[in-house]
């Protein structure tokens, strides 16, 4: 018997969010991993928005009268002191990154492997006419490909949009409190 692909029913909007609900079985076991990823998320992106203030300080006390108690984010540091933090900000969002990414890929990897048992159990339990009438390499084929894509979106994709988006709104605010006018230029 010839195959007949089912052609997907064409909409007038698309809704790619609501595709991705399905996967919310597979991800509720790991709740824990991914909230754990979200706050990395957060610490990362805060220290990295923290960084253009710390070298504004350092700029301030290199060429200023290098007495300035309390001002700034780094205080009354020396010279050096103002280097070291620095450098702790950076090795401190190379952790939470590092960190971040491994918990991404460890629960993208967990909820594929979950869905690939799921979805291979569902096949091995269909009777013997679906297999008559569909290839079995085309099945597995396209198998491996949807897990594949849902590994990249689950395991990278999501967590990398929320990091631009985070980045982009905190620098938008910070450029809002430093100048205004140049937040207004941003903006239009």
């Amino acid at each position: 018997m010839a195959y007949a692909r089912r052609q997907p029913k064409p909409s007038s909007q698309s809704t790619p969010l609501s595709a991705l609900q399905g996967l919310w079985p597979f991800l509720r076991p790991y709740r824990a991993r991914i909230a754990l990823a979200f706050i990395l998320l957060c610490l990362g992106s805060a220290t990295i928005l923290l960084v253009p203030l710390a070298f504004r300080d350092l700029i301030d006390f290199g060429f200023g009268n290098r007495v300035q108690p309390s001002a700034g984010l780094l205080g009354a540091l020396s010279l050096n002191g103002h280097f070291l933090a620095l450098f702790g900000l950076a090795g401190f969002w190379a952790l939470t990154v590092a960190a971040r990414y491994y918990t991404v890929s460890w629960v993208g990897e967990r909820a594929t492997a979950d869905l690939r048992s799921a979805v291979y159990a569902r096949v091995l339990a269909q009777s013997p006419q679906f297999f008559e009438t569909l290839q079995t390499g085309e099945v597995l084929s396209r198998l491996t490909g949807d897990t594949t894509l849902i590994q990249t979106v689950v395991g990278s994709s999501v967590s990398m949009g929320l990091r631009s988006l985070f980045q982009f709104i905190g620098g938008m605010v910070m450029l809002a409190v430093t100048s205004l006018y140049l937040f207004s230029l941003n903006l239009g």
